[in-house]
């Protein structure tokens, strides 16, 4: 059993494990219970975690809410039920009519205010039942948009049928919708093959270790890694 541990802890999640898995090793690991993050990362997945050590569970409502960085990799042509590539393939059609030019113009349309729906394989819950479990059981139920933020999203690589894109956005945005969304508005379809998390709010991906150097950490650096609570929250998240 480790000291007393307190503090905001950041992850580089790898792919193929949940949120819920990652946190399980970390207990594991820190031989402790009382850990928790701020704000799952699908399967598919990788980059930041933000994990809540000891005390620092009780700042998750605060963290969740930051805004978010991410990298995703896109693949035009191909239209999946999940919106990513762990899903089934629902179209293909040619995209060899998409330009960099007009792929960049669609994606400007992006930028701003306003309502997006959820993948119907996603965590979010209708009436109590997560829409992952009903989309399994091969239900589609309507969802109720809700309001998100895109502030920026830069073209990284464009070469077809793929294409990688930087997006800042707020909390509760669903890249894999926005893949799905953009392939609508191109007329090819697309689903997000790679997706990583690389920022919330102020907190970088540079600061964060893998669950493997994690084991290995004396009690000392483990310490020194752990971000103290009023340095993860910035004061405007708890006026």
């Amino acid at each position: 059993m480790r000291a007393q541990l307190d503090g905001v802890l950041l992850i580089d999640k790898p792919q193929g494990l949940t949120s819920h898995d990652v946190v399980q090793r970390v207990r594991r690991i820190l031989g402790i219970k009382a850990v928790g993050h701020a704000g799952t990362l699908d399967p598919l997945a990788t980059g930041l975690l933000v994990l809540l050590i000891g005390k620092a569970t009780k700042l998750s409502q605060y963290l969740m809410g930051l805004n978010k960085v991410y990298v995703g990799t896109l693949r035009l042509g191909q239209t999946t039920d999940s919106y990513d590539s762990d899903g089934s393939f629902v179209e293909q059609k040619s995209c060899e009519g998409v330009t960099q030019a007009s792929f960049s113009a669609a994606l400007e349309s992006f930028v701003g205010d306003q309502y997006q729906i959820a993948p119907m394989f996603s965590a979010r819950k209708v009436n109590g039942v997560a829409l992952y479990k009903l989309a399994r059981q091969g239900k589609e139920v309507e969802r109720e948009p809700r309001f998100i933020r895109i502030s920026r999203l830069t073209l990284k690589y464009f070469q077809l049928p793929d294409a990688q894109v930087e997006v800042r956005c707020s909390k509760g945005t669903y890249i894999r919708s926005l893949a799905h969304d953009l392939g609508q508005k191109l007329g090819c379809g697309a689903h997000l093959i790679q997706l990583r998390r690389t920022g919330v709010g102020h907190l970088s991906i540079k600061d964060a270790i893998t669950l493997e150097t994690l084991a290995g950490l004396s009690s000392e650096a483990l310490a020194a890694r752990l971000i103290a609570t009023h340095v993860a929250v910035p004061e405007t998240s708890v006026i």
